[in-house]
């Protein structure tokens, strides 16, 4: 053997970069060998493919990238489906694809080939080393000398899997967690504590559906941010995603903003108008504060989503639309409905997927996270430094009781950054409206622990991130989590939720099979 251990090893173990490991390996093979051409195969759905070559580089251009269909008699697909290594003449050996080489200028005369096997006994690829020369001398087949060449790609196809595997695991965090911050950044929801996972749990589960979402909780809890989020994450976010304050507006101006009118409907109609229903077809509809509505206008919404259907003002006829209901409300619509200021019937229609939210208070984890990026996203709009937070100021927060919630806390940082100079935000600083009294009474018992030392934002939050954005996750949750998102985001085609994950298709289907999830 023309190569030592010290470079057999190098070669194997020098780093795991796939694309190069093959290509070394390939060719350490090639020189213990004393050929010319190898290649390494792999099985992609009903074919298999060349991953590497080596050769002249005439032949190689054709090799490379090429395939062989399964059922198609070959060496390849011999090796992959009898996990055993071969020998054959080619030419003479019904296995020998020959219409494979009729381009090439060096023809085979005696081929190898080794399976590459996982730890499991699972062949994933093939690798061929094949004799081109003219006396057809070169292949050492010697039993001992093939058994020892068979150990050395064992071994190979250890460490060439295992760079598959750490690559692929590389590559699938990478989507998670750019799965995650697609929830987190594309609509700035931040958030680490276990009320905000579970919340962020059910947005995932309930963007996979087109079914009526409402959200509920306190003013200020980010409803909006949360209806935004369930459109940007499921099959809809290519289309319209409109929005509307139901109490912002006199009830026949809301009538007419969401179903729109027909030109002379009333005085001042001088034209037709689209309503945003109609326009946000194919897409969704959010209704901000749809407890505000008017029983009358509850009556219209009602029947647009018991029909799919609407009716301009002033039109005879109905047109379907496809859209899918978003709503939110800071009121308690069981009593609205006992009050009889909110249908019955519409509650059960909007609440098929109900979501609460939270309030800070129940979120404590995620006040330094939230006060970390409204300083650095407001310092930056004011071009002005961004503060730090003293430990008692700090302290005072975790106990102050944020009834306008994540809304109060924006604006406490705005008005901090507009009105102090100081560096450092003590309790001094802390404006009378933000302040409690019973808070401030209780404080004062036991300030001796606690002094004005400045906190930043960022060790605020490494002080209280006990829990990762991942807690509470397995990482089957997480990987069926992800094939999910790519099977909705491409419409349930696998080839390209497939080649979204970089993946080959028979992979991604083996891995939806292990899931659970089966094709619609």
């Amino acid at each position: 053997m023309s190569v030592d251990n010290l470079d057999f090893y190098k070669v194997l173990f020098d780093d795991l970069d796939p694309e190069s490991l093959k290509k070394r390996f390939l060719r350490l093979l090639l020189k213990i060998q004393n050929v010319d051409r190898g290649s390494i195969w792999v099985k992609q759905e009903e074919r298999y493919v060349c991953v590497e070559s080596l050769g002249s580089p005439t032949d190689i251009d054709i090799i490379t990238g090429a395939s062989i269909s399964t059922d198609r008699p070959s060496i390849v697909g011999w090796v992959m489906e009898n996990a055993e290594m071969t020998v054959a003449e080619a030419g003479m050996d019904p296995r020998h694809y020959k219409e494979f080489e009729k381009d090439m200028k060096l023809k085979s005369a005696w081929i190898t080939a080794f399976p590459l096997i996982l730890k499991n006994g699972e062949v994933y690829g093939v690798v061929q080393l094949i004799d081109t020369s003219k006396d057809n001398k070169r292949l050492d087949l010697d039993k001992k000398y093939i058994e020892l060449i068979k150990n050395i790609i064992d071994i190979g196809s250890i460490a060439m899997s295992n760079a598959l595997y750490c690559t692929a695991q590389l590559e699938r965090n990478l989507e998670l967690e750019q799965t995650l911050g697609e929830i987190r950044g594309k609509v700035q929801i931040i958030g680490q504590s276990r009320p905000f996972i579970d919340v962020m749990k059910r947005v995932r589960d309930y963007a996979r559906t087109d079914f009526p979402v409402l959200i509920t909780g306190e003013s200020g809890t980010g409803k909006d941010l949360i209806a935004t989020a369930l459109h940007n994450l499921s099959s809809r976010e290519d289309k319209p995603f409109v929005v509307q304050n139901c109490s912002a507006i006199p009830d026949t101006l809301l009538e007419s903003e969401l179903f729109g009118y027909k030109k002379g409907a009333f005085t001042g109609a001088i034209q037709d108008k689209t309503g945003l229903l109609q326009a946000a077809d194919g897409g969704s509809v959010f209704l901000d504060e749809i407890g505000d509505m008017s029983l009358h206008l509850q009556a219209r919404i009602l029947r647009v989503i018991q029909n799919s259907e609407i009716k301009p003002l002033g039109e005879t006829k109905t047109s379907k639309i496809n859209i899918r209901i978003i709503s939110a409300t800071n009121k308690n619509l069981s009593e609205a409905i006992n009050k009889k200021e909110f249908r019955e019937d519409l509650f059960y229609r909007i609440n098929v997927l109900p979501l609460h939210l939270p309030p800070l208070r129940e979120r404590k984890k995620d006040i330094p996270l939230l006060l970390n990026y409204f300083f650095k996203k407001e310092a930056l709009k004011l071009g002005v430094s961004q503060k730090k937070i003293s430990k008692k100021t700090f302290q005072y927060f975790e106990d102050y009781q944020w009834e306008g919630n994540i809304r109060e806390l924006e604006n406490f940082v705005k008005y901090i950054l507009s009105t102090i100079d100081n560096d450092i935000v003590g309790v001094s600083e802390i404006p009378d409206h933000f302040k409690q009294k019973e808070i401030i009474q209780s404080s004062a018992v036991n300030t001796s622990s606690l002094t004005d030392e400045p906190m930043s934002a960022d060790k605020s939050i490494a002080a209280s991130a006990a829990e990762s954005p991942f807690a509470g996750y397995s990482w089957k949750e997480l990987e069926k989590d992800y094939v999910v998102y790519l099977l909705n985001k491409n419409r349930w085609n696998i080839t390209r939720a497939a080649n979204a994950a970089k993946v080959n298709r028979s992979t991604f289907c083996s891995r939806m099979k292990k899931l659970g999830l089966n094709n619609r």
